[in-house]
């Protein structure tokens, strides 16, 4: 199984602040992991690494076996293959039909076909019937679900989660680990970051721990090479970021 993503020297700077230091991370297409960690441990700096959304400051990105060119001309097509949810997800003020019908008008998708998977995804959150609900009627856990139903109604290559059961009930979590389980047997690269160790052990995730923007060695109590290759990780060397 080819990685999706490699990691090289990756070095994240926000001013003097290093927040990124990762020597070499290979993640594997149709894999699942769980970043974990403290908060400020990099876990959100690494997602919008990964979501093509922040260059780093230096080192190498290949996504797809392509070394990712940081312009908008070449970064759509690879953008369009990425997902990103987070935490506090923003919906606009309208529908949430609109909400989810958007990303599938940028792709051509009208008309019926827009509709069955605007309906299948809601069905798939436990959210249906809430087409014709107001974005500002949802609850913070809705909003989550709907944020998540948008990004499986657009059917990513890789689905990026930040913390996405943080805000939700328990009953409602049930029903989001199983669409998340679907999603990674279904062949989707999944990266979740969470607090909860639980979490990723009920998910069959490798853990990837982040401590102070660098890597740690996996544990081995999330070894399963009967699913998938254990991602190749470096201890990374310790670095600076010149002053802003």
């Amino acid at each position: 199984m080819k990685p999706i993503y490699s990691l090289h020297h990756i070095k994240k700077c926000h001013g003097s602040h290093l927040a990124l230091d990762i020597e070499q991370l290979d993640l594997h297409q149709g894999g699942s992991y769980a970043l974990l960690g403290p908060n400020g441990a990099g876990k959100s700096t690494l997602l919008d690494l990964l979501a093509l959304l922040s260059p780093p400051t230096a080192g190498t990105l290949k996504f797809a076996g392509e070394t990712v060119r940081w312009n908008s001309r070449t970064l759509r097509a690879p953008r369009e293959q990425i997902t990103l949810v987070h935490q506090t997800p923003y919906l606009f003020n309208r529908s949430v039909f609109d909400n989810l019908a958007f990303g599938l008008a940028l792709r051509g998708i009208h008309g019926a076909s827009q509709r069955q998977i605007i309906a299948a995804v809601l069905e798939k959150v436990g959210l249906e019937g809430f087409a014709s609900r107001h974005a500002r009627q949802l609850s913070g856990g809705e909003v989550q679900r709907i944020a998540i139903a948008r990004a499986l109604a657009l059917r990513p290559a890789v689905l990026l989660l930040d913390e996405p059961t943080a805000s939700i009930y328990s009953e409602a979590v049930s029903v989001l680990e199983q669409v998340i389980g679907d999603l990674r047997d279904s062949g989707t690269t999944l990266v979740i970051a969470t607090h909860d160790h639980e979490q990723a052990t009920r998910l069959q995730c490798l853990p990837l721990m982040l401590e102070n923007g660098r890597l740690a060695e996996p544990a081995d109590p999330f070894r399963r090479p009967d699913r998938f290759p254990f991602p190749e990780t470096g201890r990374s060397a310790r670095g600076q970021c010149r002053a802003a």
